[in-house]
C-alpha cells in the first residue's frame, strides 16, 4: 500500500517538463483532421450560402439579394470576431513577459474552438434530422464566436500558468460544456439571453475560476516578479480594452431579432458601457490616498457594463435604468479587484490572474438576474401584446407562458450556467493535473521563452 502512495506521489509531484515539441504538434494535427473529417460529414452550407439561393429566392418570392441574411449579420460579425481576436488577445497582454502567450495563445484557443463550436452548436441546435447534416451561415459564425469567448474568458483566470496543450483541452471541455448548458438555457428552459450575460459570462467566468482553484500552485510566489505589468504592456491591454468596449453594442445585438430589438440593445450597451467608465475612474481614484487611477481597473471594470447588459439588452429597461446598470456594475467590479480578488487568493486558494471574477462572472450572474427581474416586471403597457411576444418569444409551446413565469426561467438559467461552470471547470481542472500536459513550474510561470523564441 505505501509503495502505492509513494508511486502516485511521485508521478503527480515529478519535476514539470515543459517540452511540448511532441504534445502540442499532436494536439493541433490530429484535431485539426479530426475536424476536416466531421466537417466532411455533418457541415454544408445554408440556403442563403449555398449556390442554390436563386432558386431559393425565386420560391420565396424575394426581390433583392439585399435580403440575404449576411447583409444583416456580417457588420455585426465583423466586430465580435474584432473582439475575439483583437480585443481579448491584446487585453492579456498586460503581463511585463507574457504578451505572446496572451495574444498567441488566444489566437489557438478561438481558431481551433470556432470549429469545434460549429460542431457541437449545430448538433444541439440545427441538424437537421431529415439528411443528418448541419447547415451554416453567417448567424452560425457569430454563435461559434460566442462560444469561444466562455473558452477565452476562462484563459483569463489561468493567463501564464498553464501550457498551450492544456488550452487546448479547456477548449475542447469548454467548447463542448457551453453548447449543452446554451441548449439548456435557451431552447429547454426558454431563456432569453442575446449578449450572453448567463451562457458566456457567468459560465466562461465560474469555469477558468473553478480550474485555477483546482490547480493552486502554493508555491506561485516564486513567479511573483514576472506577475505585473510595465508601462508598455499596460498600454497595449488598453487597446484590448479599447476595441472590446467600442465593439460591446455590436456583441450584444448581434444575434438579436432585425428592427427594434437590435435597435434597443446597441443602444441600452452603450449607455451602460458609458456610465460604468465613469465609476470605475471615481472608485480607483478614492482608492489611493493621492487620487491616483490604476490601470487594472481602467483596463477591465470599464467593461462590467456591457457584461451585465447582456441579458436584458433587448428588453425595455429604458434608458436610465441602463445607465443604472454601468453605474452599479462599475463600481462593483471596481470594489471586486480592490477587496475581493485578494480574498479569494488569501482565503479560498483560488489564483484569478486577469480577475475574471471581477469582469465576468460577478458581472454576468448579476446580469442574469437583472435580466430575470427585467422580465418578470414587463407589462403590456410598456411592450404592448405583440412586443411581448416578439421580445420573450412567447409562441408556440411557450405561447401561454407569462412574464412572472419568465422571469423565474431567467433566474434559473443563470443558476444552470454558473453550476455547469464550476462542475465542469471542477473536472476539466482534475484532468489538467495530470503532470503530461507541459505546464510551468512555480518558479516559471508568466514567462514567453517557456513556450516561445524570444529574440532580445
Amino acid at each position: 500500500m505505501g509503495n502505492c502512495c509513494d508511486c502516485v506521489t511521485g508521478f503527480f509531484c515529478r519535476p514539470k517538463n515543459t517540452n511540448v515539441r511532441v504534445s502540442l504538434p499532436a494536439v493541433c494535427f490530429v484535431w485539426q483532421i479530426a475536424m476536416i473529417i466531421l466537417f466532411g460529414v455533418f457541415i454544408r452550407y445554408d440556403e442563403e450560402s449555398d449556390a442554390h439561393w436563386v432558386e431559393f429566392k425565386r420560391e420565396h418570392n424575394i426581390t433583392s439579394d439585399i435580403e440575404n441574411d449576411f447583409y444583416f449579420r456580417y457588420p455585426s460579425f465583423q466586430d465580435v470576431h474584432v473582439m475575439i481576436f483583437v480585443g481579448f488577445g491584446f487585453l492579456m497582454t498586460f503581463l511585463k513577459r507574457y504578451s505572446f502567450g496572451g495574444v498567441g495563445f488566444n489566437f489557438l484557443i478561438a481558431a481551433f474552438g470556432l470549429q469545434w463550436a460549429l460542431l457541437m452548436q449545430g448538433w444541439f441546435h440545427s441538424l437537421d434530422p431529415a439528411t443528418g447534416k448541419i447547415y451554416i451561415g453567417v448567424e452560425s459564425l457569430i454563435n461559434a464566436d460566442f462560444c469561444c469567448a466562455g473558452s477565452l474568458i476562462a484563459y483569463g483566470a489561468l493567463l501564464g500558468k498553464v501550457s498551450p496543450v492544456q488550452l487546448m483541452v479547456v477548449t475542447l471541455f469548454g467548447v463542448t460544456l457551453f453548447a449543452v448548458e446554451e441548449y439548456i438555457i435557451l431552447t429547454l428552459l426558454h431563456c432569453r439571453d442575446a449578449g450572453g450575460s448567463m451562457v458566456i459570462h457567468a459560465f466562461g467566468g465560474y469555469y477558468g475560476l473553478a480550474i485555477s482553484w483546482v490547480l493552486y500552485r502554493p508555491n506561485l510566489h516564486q513567479s511573483k516578479r514576472l506577475n505585473g505589468s510595465v508601462y508598455h504592456s499596460d498600454v497595449f491591454a488598453m487597446i484590448g480594452t479599447l476595441f472590446l468596449w467600442m465593439f460591446w453594442p455590436s456583441f450584444n445585438s448581434a444575434i438579436t431579432d432585425h428592427g427594434d430589438g437590435q435597435h434597443r440593445a446597441a443602444i441600452n450597451t452603450y449607455l451602460a458601457l458609458a456610465s460604468s467608465v465613469l465609476t470605475t475612474v471615481a472608485i480607483s481614484s478614492m482608492s489611493q490616498k493621492t487620487g491616483k487611477l490604476d490601470m487594472v481597473h481602467i483596463q477591465n471594470a470599464t467593461l462590467a457594463g456591457g457584461v451585465a447588459m447582456g441579458t436584458a439588452a433587448e428588453f425595455m429597461i429604458t434608458p436610465y435604468g441602463s445607465l443604472i446598470v454601468g453605474f452599479c456594475t462599475g463600481i462593483i467590479s471596481t470594489f471586486g479587484y480592490l477587496y475581493i480578488t485578494p480574498f479569494l487568493e488569501k482565503y479560498l486558494k483560488l489564483q484569478d490572474t486577469c480577475g475574471v471574477h471581477n469582469l465576468h462572472a460577478l458581472p454576468g450572474m448579476l446580469g442574469g438576474f437583472i435580466g430575470a427581474i427585467v422580465a418578470a416586471a414587463a407589462t403590456e403597457s410598456v411592450y404592448s401584446a405583440e412586443g411581448l411576444i416578439n421580445v420573450f418569444d412567447f409562441e408556440g409551446s411557450f405561447a401561454n407562458r407569462g412574464v412572472g413565469t419568465q422571469g423565474g426561467f431567467q433566474a434559473a438559467g443563470t443558476c444552470v450556467a454558473i453550476a455547469f461552470g464550476l462542475v465542469g471547470g471542477a473536472i476539466v481542472g482534475l484532468i489538467l493535473r495530470i503532470p503530461i500536459w507541459g505546464d510551468p513550474a512555480d518558479d516559471n510561470c508568466y514567462d514567453d521563452e517557456v513556450y516561445w523564441e524570444v529574440r532580445k
